[in-house]
């Protein structure tokens, strides 16, 4: 079967063969922190086991043992790391939430760590998946936020054709699982930026929106900062010299690297969006700002008038010729009337007011 087919039955979770699939064995005894431990030969499950028979099962020729843990003891990790013969460095670093996404080889294993991304109560959660890949197993840790993996191995499970390619498949579905759980996050943050967006232009920008706008531009920004190294660890897997991989697995990471490409690309699209939006409603607040400012102007000018003329009578003088004048109040209440008018419709016609 070629990649192509392969991969396009891993994400419909199409059966590419047309045997049935024997009756599974009844699941073990979990414990905290194993998600599922199972037994694969020729693509099809065997058996659910315990940890301690990881080891045993992972020997046998044309057997693969996929464990999935989710925030592991450190007793736990090192029972799955004197079963399976893991480096210390690496179950040093799983044992910790806060690596940076990379790819290391330890002889013929490798690890790989990714980072998740889901929305959690309408805002943005962060976790982490380390990923132990070597001859005959492959163990998830997950860390954080993250949405559980039973999905991908349902798919695969689905499609004994497809996971009979062994561990890097299973490789493959965990990372192209995690990078396409970046779209609807990003969907749901572009949703919320374009009624953001709508309602900067709509009415006038209030200080939650603002805020809402950096917060999620910092959240794209961390999005950004974990999907960038993933290029980079996928481009490894492309290349069997670099990584022991399948040689014929090298067009399904090629796959992944493209999806990790376009969501770095519309990440950065939003984040533009996101800069135009703030700086939108920054220039908005400074320009209602402004005409409010030139209102109060206006009308300090107009006011200006009449308190002038009305300091100039009330200084007590004796000898003040206006005083005398039988007209003089009329005169005056004019002039005071004749140049707020004035000065009104001048302000009104340059939009002062």
């Amino acid at each position: 079967m070629n990649t192509l087919r392969i991969g396009q039955a891993y994400r419909t979770g199409e059966a590419v063969d047309a045997t049935t699939e024997p009756t599974r064995a009844p699941p073990a005894e979990s414990e905290a922190g194993v998600v599922a431990a199972g037994v694969y030969a020729g693509g099809r499950r065997i058996k659910d086991i315990p940890v301690e028979e990881a080891g045993e099962w992972a020997k046998r020729p044309g057997h693969v043992v996929w464990i999935g843990l989710w925030e592991p003891s450190a007793e736990l990790l090192e029972r799955v790391q004197a079963q399976l013969g893991l480096h210390y460095l690496a179950i040093e670093d799983a044992g910790k939430a806060h690596q940076y996404p990379k790819i290391e080889r330890y002889g013929e294993a490798l690890f790989v760590v990714a980072r998740t991304a889901q929305l959690v109560d309408g805002r943005i959660a962060f976790g982490e998946t380390h990923l132990f890949v070597g001859r005959g197993y492959v163990v998830s840790v997950r860390h954080g936020a993250s949405t559980s993996y039973a999905v991908v191995r349902e798919r695969c499970e689905s499609c004994p054709d497809v996971l009979s390619q062994g561990e890097d498949y299973i490789l493959y579905a965990i990372l192209d699982f995690i990078v396409d759980n970046y779209l609807p996050v990003l969907e749901a943050v572009h949703a919320e930026v374009e009624a953001i967006e709508d309602s900067v232009f709509s009415k006038p920008a209030e200080q939650v929106d603002v805020e809402r706008l950096y917060t999620l531009r910092r959240d794209l920004l961390r999005i950004r900062n974990a999907v960038v190294p993933l290029v980079e660890v996928c481009r490894r897997l492309e290349h069997a010299d670099a990584v022991p991989i399948d040689p014929a697995m090298q067009p399904l990471f090629r796959d992944v690297t493209d999806h990790v490409l376009r969501v770095r690309e519309d990440i950065d699209a939003l984040r533009e969006v996101l800069a135009f939006a703030f700086e939108a409603s920054l220039m908005r607040g400074q320009a209602e700002q402004t005409a409010i400012t030139r209102r109060l102007a206006a009308w300090a000018a107009i006011l200006a008038v009449p308190t002038a003329i009305a300091g100039i009578y009330g200084m007590n003088f004796e000898f003040m010729p206006e005083l005398k004048w039988k007209y003089g109040y009329f005169l005056v209440m004019g002039l005071i009337v004749t140049v707020c008018v004035t000065l009104y419709w001048r302000f009104r016609r340059n939009d002062w007011l």
